[in-house]
């Protein structure tokens, strides 16, 4: 990253928020085991539905689990599945879209009418078609959510590689004999890699919206594990006599999907020349 880019990303104070907000959460998520005063899993039921009190900040759910201590937990989980889930697209989408776009022809259109065939749903329906037949559970999540969200980076870095090999150093490294793997190591994922981890930090906050809604349906991560989405669906009985037990898990996906979003809004406009501005000297 230049000094240019640099110094556009410390000047917005939303950004430097967002990234010390993302920064404490990922640090809470590290530390959980030993953050947590209780137990997420531990069930009293004689604690059940309490209030914030000294022992348990911010009170208990219908089970007597403490909520903080599930909310620490879920910052683990939460984020580290959508981390994982975002690896996976990125490595995926980068090998198929550069493969596709550089050798062309019939490798070409097998790839991109594969990705036709998955584009024809939307991501979600996808999703939880996938889930219908699988079943919930941790690893069909991420596996559902990969498949249905990677066809859309595939064609776009497709794009971005077919407009690179018409570049003159591309044609200049094959003239001098350079295998092609070599050319697509070398010259045209470090152009390509750049806008594609914006575009990724940009849909994290999609990602984890659609991996809490799974959870929130019932078809994604499931009980007892500590999951906001999962502590969303947990939590629909008692949204009328306790809504704090919705608010929180709630409160904390909209803080973290608002961070991505800022963070990859930032990102965006640092690394488009367009967005460039004049000052008077």
């Amino acid at each position: 990253m230049n000094s240019a880019v640099w110094n556009k990303l410390i000047r917005n104070k939303l950004t430097l928020l967002s990234c010390m907000m993302l920064a404490v959460m990922l640090v809470v998520a590290l530390v959980a085991p030993w953050l947590t005063p209780h137990d997420p899993n531990d069930i009293s039921l004689e604690h059940k539905l309490e209030g914030p009190s000294p022992d348990f900040w911010l009170g208990t759910d219908h089970l007597g689990r403490d909520i903080l201590s599930r909310l620490i937990y879920g910052t683990r989980i939460s984020l580290g599945i959508a981390f994982v889930v975002m690896v996976l697209i990125i490595v995926v989408s980068v090998v198929v879209g550069t493969i596709s776009g550089y050798s062309g022809g019939i490798v070409d259109r097998v790839f991109m009418r594969f990705c036709d065939l998955l584009m024809a749903f939307p991501s979600l329906i996808l999703s939880l078609a996938m889930l219908g037949i699988l079943g919930p559970g941790l690893g069909n999540v991420v596996f559902a959510m990969v498949m249905s969200y990677w066809v859309w980076y595939a064609r776009w870095i497709r794009g971005m590689v077919i407009t690179a090999k018409q570049q003159h150093f591309i044609a200049a490294a094959k003239i001098a004999g350079t295998p092609g793997y070599k050319i697509m190591a070398a010259h045209i994922l470090p152009n390509i890699l750049p806008p594609t981890l914006v575009l990724a930090t940009l849909n994290l906050g999609s990602i984890i919206l659609s991996i809490s809604g799974l959870s929130f349906l019932g078809l994604g991560i499931q009980p007892p594990t500590p999951e906001w989405g999962a502590m969303l669906n947990d939590s629909k009985p008692f949204l009328k006599s306790h809504p704090l037990l919705m608010l929180y898990p709630g409160l904390c996906i909209l803080l973290v999907v608002m961070a991505f979003n800022f963070i990859g809004d930032a990102l965006r406009d640092a690394f488009d020349p367009r967005q460039e501005t004049w000052e008077v000297k």
